[in-house]
């Protein structure tokens, strides 16, 4: 029985990638047909579209196709691994849907209760729902939940007075700027440090919160209200001011 081929029409076809994509995979060295047909027309195999599945998994895992295409080269580059960690994503991500399924029982539940529910509290919901699903695992919103009650009346306030007590840092570094101060001056260092009690206040220290927080707020122009964007400025000497002086998040 011969070999099933697919043409690359076809396999796009059956596997939704587009043809354009797989024309890119083939000029780059990453995916090339390695059957031929009638008219020289270049067919993929089986064995190509194994390669293709790898592809696809490595991209869904964030690699770059010029990452892909390393680990793919590399002497210890093991198939099974591959599937193993889209396996892993795969179920971290079932693991956000059921806590996404939650939220959205605890907000049918609400409406129900209520007469009426306007649409700012439906645009509210949605933003907070996606800003934090993005960034944040399930585990790390149970952690920071966790935190949250341990810590009782005290941490409550120190939520409450979170805000105040950042608007008043990024007034001062917004005040060091416009003074001109550069961000090896001793004068600095403690803004740096008042940012790393705020930040530490929110991760307890752990890495995993640290990266979240800090990629939600490298990438979002704005977070819950607050413009992000018009900060970025403000962080970027604050970056300054802790490589001067070696401020450090335990995450880092």
């Amino acid at each position: 029985m011969p070999e099933r081929v697919w043409k690359v029409g076809e396999l796009a076809a059956r596997t939704g990638l587009t043809v354009r994509a797989l024309h890119h995979y083939d000029a780059i060295g990453l995916l090339s047909p390695s059957a031929r047909g009638g008219s020289a027309h270049r067919l993929y195999t089986a064995a190509d579209v194994s390669r293709l599945h790898q592809i696809v998994c490595l991209k869904q895992l964030g690699f770059s196709l010029e990452q892909v295409k390393e680990y793919m080269t590399r002497a210890d580059y093991d198939p099974r691994e591959v599937v193993r960690l889209h396996l892993a994503k795969v179920r971290e991500r079932a693991a956000e849907l059921t806590e996404l399924g939650d939220k959205l029982e605890a907000l049918a539940t609400a409406l129900d209760a209520a007469d009426a529910v306007s649409a700012d509290t439906f645009l509210e919901t949605i933003e907070v729902m996606t800003m934090i699903e993005k960034y944040y695992t399930p585990e790390q919103l149970k952690q920071l939940e966790e935190r949250r009650a341990a810590g009782g009346a005290e941490m409550d306030e120190a939520i409450q007075k979170s805000p105040q007590m950042w608007a008043d840092l990024y007034g001062d570094v917004r005040a060091a700027l416009d003074a001109g101060l550069p961000p090896e001056d001793a004068r600095a260092k403690p803004l740096a440090e008042r940012w790393l009690a705020l930040v530490s206040g929110f991760t307890g220290g752990d890495p995993g919160l640290f990266a979240s927080l800090r990629k939600m707020y490298q990438s979002e122009d704005n977070v819950r209200g607050v413009d992000v964007a018009a900060m970025r400025p403000l962080n970027e000497y604050l970056e300054k001011v802790r490589g001067a002086h070696g401020v450090r998040h335990p995450g880092e």
